[in-house]
């Protein structure tokens, strides 16, 4: 039986309710003084809002929407990955913290190579030798320290809805049906995910294993998962196969607190993550290159502003493939790649009358790509004024597809996000080289671009969204919706987008995206491909007369909690 849903407009809210579930999905909302929460998932929106209604802040907030999305949206939300948090407060303090995941101590660069030399990628993106030391708990407790309530209040949403089960929505239940031969694949022992019947709209999924991890993780607190019982599960999850994770991997990983990285875009200050993600460098390039054509005199999606875009995209990511990669590894040229004297020179081969061809703003290496779109942000502000982006991951959809045999969570495959070898694509389809090459203790270069724009010192937007190496021009097109075509958070939020990422050529479009810039582009040489799907942006927009205006992509569940 499939999910009907109804729409309702009421009290500056749009909702969206199921007919066969208690799931109220909240679209926008539009309010004053209160603490909202996007997600990915509703009772996640929800856990996080009831957490600002208790007191909470925004970092309380992020903590149990992390920890519910763990639970309700499994295919990303998780304690098996890791992530970035962005976060600015109205003291003016910037924070930036990197729980991505880490190479394992036995990792080496060609552990994916066949014995003639070439890159085995189903080994990089499934099963246990896919999986990179997780960092999401860490990176929650590191978080703490900024919030008001403990740790063992944040978690208790998150184990109640593994220990009592919630509805799955019709999009979960397609999922868990399209993927039931990859669990049984890589899974020895049965997991909660799969059942004898297929999956409907409605059905109840109960994850014990689940909540008893959490529960341990409540009492004994982050050392549990590091070097306790579920750090010893994890081990046997390895040796059942191919992975390589040890005691002394988990033992010893740390989320770090990086420089967040800040920059000037018209009368706005932008505040993003630094490396070893691209996201804030590539934003930081994308908007100061199309500042020197001035959007705002275009229309949004119209043929000259999506030229203009687009090259400024294809420009950032040729220095993606070339450049990035783990500060702690490679020398950080974000600096030099944000440079006005650096940009202009890369901007000066635009010709608004053609393509610029992609070898001539970067070495091809190799041009079969592919693409793909999981990972999941949360944006948060709360009533006292601080701000929080973050985007966790598990890579792949169910990340490695493996789940921790007694634990009852999945594992990530962001190994696949190395260079797996310099000059082959990954899953999301980026080329990378010998900046991002595999080594232990290394951290894989990610696409992940939590924001926080601000005016005049106070919070304009909160953004950022999934979807692999589509997510900083999603992000892009965002602040560029906001800023210079003076668009509102739903529409912005909503709009067709676009996707160009220097390899390969083509440009990706959602399927409705005008017809009418599509061709006079073509006629400049443009290649596009129509794709279902570009990103799903969770946007926080504050008005000048202070209204906030929280907006989930209508693309999937994804839902607004309010205080």
């Amino acid at each position: 039986m499939k999910i009907k849903l109804s729409l309702l407009i009421s009290l500056n809210c749009i909702i969206v309710f199921s007919q066969y579930t208690d799931i109220n999905i909240i679209k926008e909302v539009k309010v004053k003084n209160k603490g909202v929460v996007v997600s990915a998932h509703p009772l996640a929106s929800e856990a996080g809002a009831k957490i600002l209604k208790q007191g909470g802040n925004a970092f309380d907030a992020v903590i149990a929407t992390q920890l519910a999305l763990a639970v309700v949206y499994p295919q990303a939300g998780n304690i098996g990955g890791g992530g970035f948090l962005v976060a600015t407060t109205p003291e003016g303090k910037y924070l930036a913290l990197d729980y991505r995941e880490t190479a394992p101590s036995k990792a080496s660069f060609d552990m994916y190579w066949d014995k003639n030399g070439n890159a085995n990628t189903d080994l990089s993106q499934n099963g246990r030798l896919a999986v990179g030391v997780p960092g999401s708990i860490s990176g929650m407790f590191e978080t703490i320290k900024y919030a008001k309530l403990p740790f063992s209040k944040l978690i208790e949403p998150a184990i109640d809805l593994a220990q009592k089960g919630f509805a799955i929505t019709e999009q979960e239940a397609g999922l868990l049906n399209l993927h039931k031969a990859d669990f049984l694949k890589h899974n020895k022992n049965k997991i909660a995910l799969v059942k004898d019947l297929p999956w409907k709209a409605g059905d109840l999924l109960i994850q014990p294993e689940l909540a008893e991890t959490l529960r341990r993780i409540q009492k004994a607190g982050e050392r549990e998962f590091y070097e306790g019982k579920t750090a010893n599960l994890i081990v046997a999850e390895m040796k059942l196969g191919n992975g390589i994770i040890q005691r002394k991997d988990l033992k010893n990983y740390k989320t770090k607190e990086r420089k967040a990285l800040v920059f000037n875009y018209k009368d706005h200050q932008v505040v993003s993550m630094s490396m070893p993600s691209s996201g804030g460098t590539l934003l930081a390039q994308m908007l100061k290159m199309v500042s020197y054509e001035d959007l705002s005199k275009y229309q949004m999606n119209s043929e000259e502003a999506v030229q203009i875009m687009v090259e400024a995209e294809r420009r950032a990511y040729a220095d993606r493939a070339e450049y990035m990669g783990d500060p702690d590894f490679i020398e950080d040229k974000t600096q030099m790649l944000i440079s006005d004297d650096y940009l202009k020179s890369r901007w000066k081969s635009f010709d608004k009358n053609t393509a610029t061809p992609s070898k001539d703003v970067g070495k091809i290496i190799n041009p079969n790509q592919k693409e793909s779109t999981e990972t999941t942000h949360i944006s948060i502000l709360d009533k006292f004024g601080n701000a929080v982006s973050v985007t966790t991951t598990l890579n792949g959809l169910y990340g490695s597809k493996t789940v921790v045999s007694g634990a009852g969570f999945f594992l990530n495959n962001e190994m696949d996000d190395f260079s797996v070898k310099p000059g082959v694509p990954n899953m999301y389809g980026a080329v990378g080289g010998e900046a991002n090459k595999i080594q232990p203790g290394k951290r894989m270069l990610s696409s992940m671009t939590p924001t926080v724009v601000l005016k005049d010192g106070k919070v304009k937007m909160v953004v950022g969204t999934p979807g692999g190496t589509t997510i900083p021009t999603s992000v892009f097109q965002a602040i560029v919706d906001v800023i210079d075509f003076k668009q509102n958070a739903n529409f912005s939020v909503n709009a067709p987008k676009f996707h160009h990422q220097w390899l390969p050529e083509v440009v990706k479009v959602e399927n409705k995206f005008p017809e009418t810039t599509i061709k006079a582009l073509e006629k400049k040489n443009y290649q596009f491909e129509k794709v279902s799907q570009i990103g799903r942006t969770e946007v926080i927009v504050v008005d000048s007369n202070q209204n906030i205006h929280a907006v989930a992509d209508g693309r999937g569940d994804d839902s607004v909690g309010v205080e």
